[in-house]
């Protein structure tokens, strides 16, 4: 049976309707076309933000994701964190409100807490308007007068406490310290007094300790503490004593003797005495009888101890890495947070704190025959000049892209922040250093001046619009800005003032040519120092400057390293050094477009013979368009290039673009007028 008509038309599509599907196929081929060429990409959902919120006053019971219900906990939050897709999610944030957030042991971050993907960069921030403060220190109460009409309060401290500092109302208190109250001879083990030394009569004498300032070189201050003491003798502990009085010596072609770096031993009586009870005598000072468990205390004009926040550091690393170069965290940031009261107790035990440079130190049995000597003896340990590092409070090693912002370090017992080996592309930005035992900001290390792989390579690094100040606090030949062995990195437009010693160090290994041998072969190459404001450095110790450079810093002058610009005053030491100082094998380096003036040193100092290169020649280096008092005469001879400076009187004589482009940048300066928590 055939169709009627009215069938045809409703079984066969109208003509409009087929010539539609025909179009729409050609469509769609030709789409399919370019999204197998990757010509078109359709749009794809947003991703989300996700926010985790953390207060001292929260619950880890809580959800976290607002701040009405956040976690009380940074571990909280970080396994919370763990959990998230970052190939997908949008940016993550972990907000801090206000407070204090004690921590029993170190945050550890691993490569589960990396960013990256579509999430970018984890921050770490504090709340709008709010300071959290993560913090290693107990708080310490109870606090009474220990007898009527006594200055000394005592408080109880807990059990197994061993700190060398403590904060009243943020506020670090001062070790008893006082003279050394007898006449001393040294020996192979430590003194000999007069009889009736009174230190023997003093309580805990194995708890005091010696200081040298200048003891091991004027740029050191080296400490020991005491072992044991009887009326007629002072034993010293080991291995403090020998590390600081038997250090391997080197003769050179002219017959002079060289530790390489610093004396062979302390000769010296101690230039001061620290904690002992009996030396407790002055507003301000504290000490800890650990027998007992308790706190001795004066009190400053206008402290009420019944009232005040009293801080004990007990936790010596709050943040850190696993220092694992295969388990390395990325694109993680910190914004807004205050890091403070960590510990550091080595310097209590024998070992003590037998000072090379810059806080480095040699440390166990034997360490001053064998530590870091390499071919120097012949049981030395290599590489040469990797001597012990004072560790950071915050510590990142083998990392790629974490970032500081706006972040505090301030009442520390060791060094702030350690960016060490493998740390790469990382920033501190806006940031204070401030009332830090050591060093402000470690860089690189001193231990892999030939790294075997790229991952052990410490580059990318900059440091910018940062106030450091008052660092080195305890250990007084710390560096404000301290940098091994570190390539493309950059320290630009920070303040740096109110310092004991060198305010940046960079640079490594040169010492050998004090007996005319080469400087430690290393990977530093293409770093900058520039545009920085450096006043009223080295108050205390001699032989430093307010930019430092030390052993090789490139192959080339390209490739060396740039002191550029920087903004320089008020070095009124007159101990030794220079302003900008090249010592032992500083190769390529370049001094260019700086300002010096109102100075007791030289500006510049000093050539060194090559011993790389073995020529006859000098360390190349280039020093042009300064600007500064009683600087160098031309020169240009055997790799050294001076020329085209100014010699001036003082700042009225430099140009005024010159000198306002030194420092932190406008956009920054609240920095400057930063207060903690």
């Amino acid at each position: 049976m055939f169709p009627t008509r009215e069938q045809k038309d409703i079984t066969r599509p109208p003509k409009e309707l087929l010539l539609f599907i025909g179009s729409y196929r050609v469509l769609a081929a030709f789409v399919c076309t370019l999204l197998s060429i990757g010509a078109l990409t359709l749009p794809a959902h947003a991703a989300t933000a996700v926010t985790y919120f953390v207060s001292p006053s929260g619950s880890d019971d809580n959800p976290g994701t607002s701040a009405a219900a956040p976690f009380r906990t940074l571990t909280k939050a970080q396994t919370a964190v763990r959990t998230i897709d970052t190939s997908t999610s949008g940016p993550i944030t972990v907000t801090l409100a206000g407070g204090v957030y004690r921590l029993a042991k170190t945050l550890t971050f691993t490569a589960a807490d990396s960013g990256g993907g579509t999430a970018g960069t984890i921050w770490w921030k504090a709340a709008a308007g709010q300071t959290p403060v993560i913090s290693g220190g107990v708080h310490i109460t109870g606090w009474a007068k220990t007898s009527t009409g006594s200055d000394i309060w005592s408080a109880p401290a807990p059990t197994g406490l061993d700190t060398r500092q403590l904060y009243v109302d943020g506020v670090r208190a001062q070790r008893a310290a006082g003279s050394l109250p007898v006449s001393v001879t040294q020996t192979a083990t430590g003194y000999t007094t007069a009889s009736g030394d009174p230190m023997a009569g003093w309580r805990n004498p194995s708890a005091i300790e010696f200081v040298y300032r200048g003891g091991l070189g004027l740029w050191t201050e080296p400490r020991c503490p005491v072992a044991s003491v009887t009326s007629t003798a002072i034993t010293m502990a080991q291995p403090c004593w020998n590390n600081s009085t038997q250090r391997v010596m080197r003769t050179d072609g002219s017959g002079r003797t060289y530790n390489l770096v610093g004396r062979k031993s302390i000769t010296e009586a101690p230039t001061a005495v620290e904690n002992a009870y009996e030396l407790l005598d002055k507003p301000g000072e504290f000490y800890l009888d650990k027998s007992e468990h308790r706190f001795y205390y004066i009190p400053r004009s206008g402290e009420d101890l019944t009232t005040a926040d009293v801080e004990a550091p007990a936790l010596d690393t709050l943040v850190a890495t696993s220092g694992n170069a295969s388990d390395v965290p990325a694109h993680v940031g910190f914004q807004g947070i205050q890091f403070s009261y960590a510990n550091y107790t080595t310097s209590n035990t024998g070992t003590g704190f037998s000072e090379i440079q810059a806080t480095y130190q040699v440390t166990g049995i034997n360490g001053y025959a064998t530590q870091g000597l390499c071919a120097f003896v012949s049981d030395g340990t290599c590489p040469y000049a990797n001597w012990t590092k004072m560790p950071g409070a915050v510590r990142f090693t083998y990392d790629k892209s974490v970032h500081f912002d706006h972040d505090y370090f301030v009442h520390l017992g060791a060094a702030g922040l350690d960016l060490g080996d493998g740390s790469q592309n990382d920033t501190v930005t806006a940031c204070v250093f401030t009332d830090i035992s050591g060093n402000g900001l470690d860089l690189g290390g001193v231990d892999i001046p030939q790294p075997n792989s790229a991952a052990q390579h410490t580059s990318g690094i900059t440091v910018k619009d940062s106030h450091f100040y008052d660092t080195a606090a305890e250990y007084h030949g710390g560096i404000a800005i301290d940098a091994g062995y570190i390539e493309t990195s950059t320290i630009t437009h920070n303040q740096i003032d109110h310092v004991p010693y060198t305010a940046i160090s960079i640079g490594w290994g040169g010492w050998p040519d004090k007996v005319s041998l080469p400087a430690q072969p290393n990977y530093s190459n293409h770093n900058t120092i520039s545009d920085n404001l450096i006043y009223d450095h080295m108050s205390l110790l001699g032989d430093g400057g307010a930019v430092y450079t030390n052993g090789i810093t490139g192959t080339s002058m390209a490739s060396g390293e740039h002191v550029t610009g920087n903004v320089v005053h008020d070095q009124l030491n007159t101990s030794g050094g220079h302003v900008l100082y090249t010592d032992n094998g500083a190769t390529y380096v370049s001094i260019l477009g700086n300002a010096v003036w109102n100075i007791n040193v030289s500006p510049w100092g000093s050539k060194h013979g090559n011993y790389t290169a073995g020529d006859g020649t000098y360390d190349p280096t280039d020093i042009e368009g300064n600007y500064w008092p009683n600087g160098p005469s031309d020169y240009d001879n055997k790799g050294v290039l001076i020329q085209d400076n100014h010699n001036i009187t003082g700042a009225d004589q430099i140009p005024s673009s010159v000198i306002a482009a030194g420092g932190i940048e406008s956009q920054y300066q609240t920095v400057l007028s930063w207060q903690p928590a």
